[in-house]
């Protein structure tokens, strides 16, 4: 009976020396990973470093030489919100995804879009902006016309750039329509202006900013509405949840109240901005 009594009581205390070890191997493995987030590593440096690649009028520098445009702008409220700094980190588009992996910035903010092959190799946060294909069209030739069909014809024109997801979507949209490419969007916009092509299509915001500089001459029959929707969010390095939720907790609360549907309508359906560039991105 003695024996085992002390048998019994050494497997309970075996037990909870396993469990308090197990417990302290976790605390310690808990803190490891919060001393490694970049959530924390932000906050005690008091900078978010962003790396950005500039277009526009994602990401572009004015008269003064100070970067402004629709991703800045968000990523200058996240800062704002968090009551840090932010830095810019300009990274041409081509090598962004390496130079965040290799840690020359905390979070990729431009524009880039949610992709497969991409979420493989980085962590996206919930889409926060969306954009994609668009068409604008001649006032005069297609008078009238008011939803896709009405392009899907073998009497109508539709100028693309040549080998652009624009001109991939046009095919796709307009089998119908007679296909006039070219080596840049500036010829295919050309081509509807002058009145040979009925419409063109093209990555936005462009096919509404020529709209809006040249009104007397385009219009964009479908209104708002897009040909392809392209999802954009931000990116951080994989294994990082923290960060992760950080910027999910701030997108949905900055679709709450608006804000970034704001900042959209303003970068990307207004010519309002124009004033902060010295040549125009549109003539």
């Amino acid at each position: 009976m003695k024996l085992r009594k002390l048998f019994s009581t050494v497997i309970v205390s075996l037990a909870l020396i396993c469990g308090a070890s197990f417990q302290a191997r976790a605390e310690s493995a808990g803190e490891a990973l919060t001393k490694a987030s970049v959530l924390e590593t932000i906050k005690k440096r008091g900078v978010m470093r962003v790396g950005i690649s500039t277009f526009v009028p994602w990401a572009f520098r004015d008269k003064t030489g100070e970067f402004v445009g629709f991703e800045v702008d968000i990523a200058k409220k996240i800062a704002e919100d968090m009551g840090l700094d932010v830095e810019f980190v300009p990274t041409s588009f081509s090598g962004i995804i390496p130079a965040l992996l290799a840690g020359k910035f905390d979070v990729i903010i431009t524009g880039i879009s949610i992709q497969t092959k991409r979420a493989m190799t980085i962590n996206y946060s919930n889409p926060y902006a969306q954009s994609g294909q668009a068409l604008t069209a001649n006032k005069k030739l297609a008078e009238g016309f008011t939803t896709l069909a009405d392009f899907n014809k073998p009497d109508v024109v539709i100028s693309t750039r040549r080998g652009t997801v624009g001109a991939k979507t046009a095919k796709a949209l307009f089998p119908k329509a007679e296909h006039r490419f070219f080596d840049e969007d500036i010829q295919a916009f050309q081509e509807v202006m002058n009145g040979k092509a009925h419409a063109f299509v093209a990555l936005e915001p462009m096919p509404t900013l020529w709209a809006l500089a040249h009104a007397d001459v385009l219009f964009k029959p479908l209104g708002d509405q897009r040909l392809t929707n392209q999802l954009s969010g931000f990116a951080v390095r994989r294994g990082d949840p923290d960060i992760l939720a950080f910027l999910n907790s701030w997108i949905h609360m900055r679709q709450a109240d608006n804000w970034l549907n704001q900042r959209h309508k303003f970068w990307f359906g207004t010519n309002e901005w124009y004033e902060l560039l010295e040549v125009p991105p549109v003539q």
